[in-house]
């Protein structure tokens, strides 16, 4: 089966895709994207040894060997700073790294960006390239969700975009009540990035708290 995971692309290439609302035909809520974008590359560094966890947070270990451009920016963020919380490193840049992304994927031609203006305002639409990768990538995550196998049976990339998409309750994935029914079997999933899906899940719980408030 092709995904994206397959071509070798990035995790948070693989998060961003998994976002993307192919009904709407537009990537998912781009407020909240980024925060998902870099909770991706904290836990494809954590999970690949790059970064540990020390009493809730993040040191660095040893440099990832090439690179993203948004696994470099977060790496030498974490590197060159005294240890700070996960959730700090959640939203920090969390608007540029949708950017860094969307080059990423644009560069490697799985997605199309349009940029025209509208009444003199600029306006950016993004389009994949190949539709049918963020489906069955929604297909793979929810499988994974909803299935019997034991967590460390599943595939580390998908175990993690499960964990990460269970944090962020994408309904690109599952609708919001049948996230609340696989409390359990998250936690499974997310136990090997744990620090990073935690910080994720209260990061966005605070953004959407604060949007409702007005």
């Amino acid at each position: 089966m092709e995904t994206l995971m397959k071509q070798g692309e990035s995790l948070p290439g693989s998060a961003f895709l998994l976002a993307f609302d192919l009904r709407r035909e537009r990537p998912g809520n781009r407020g909240e994207l980024g925060y998902l974008l870099r909770a991706a590359a904290l836990a494809e560094l954590l999970a690949g040894g790059n970064l540990a966890d020390e009493s809730g947070k993040a040191r660095a270990v040893t440099a990832p060997a090439d690179p993203t451009p948004l696994q470099a920016a977060v790496w030498e963020q974490i590197a060159n700073s005294r240890p700070r919380s996960w959730r700090r490193w959640v939203g920090k840049d969390h608007s540029r790294a949708f950017h860094l992304v969307c080059d990423e994927l644009q560069a490697a031609h799985l997605v199309r960006v349009e940029r025209r203006k509208v009444l003199l305002f600029p306006v950016t639409r993004i389009t994949p390239s190949r539709p049918y990768l963020s489906r069955r990538l929604a297909e793979r995550v929810a499988r994974a969700v909803r299935d019997g196998r034991p967590a460390d049976r599943v595939e580390q990339d998908v175990r993690i975009l499960a964990a990460l998409a269970g944090a962020a309750k994408l309904k690109t994935v599952l609708p919001g009540r049948e996230w609340r029914r696989h409390k359990a079997r998250l936690a499974e999933l997310t136990a090997p990035i744990e620090p990073v899906a935690t910080a994720l899940r209260k990061t966005l719980d605070a953004a959407r708290s604060a949007a409702a408030a007005g």
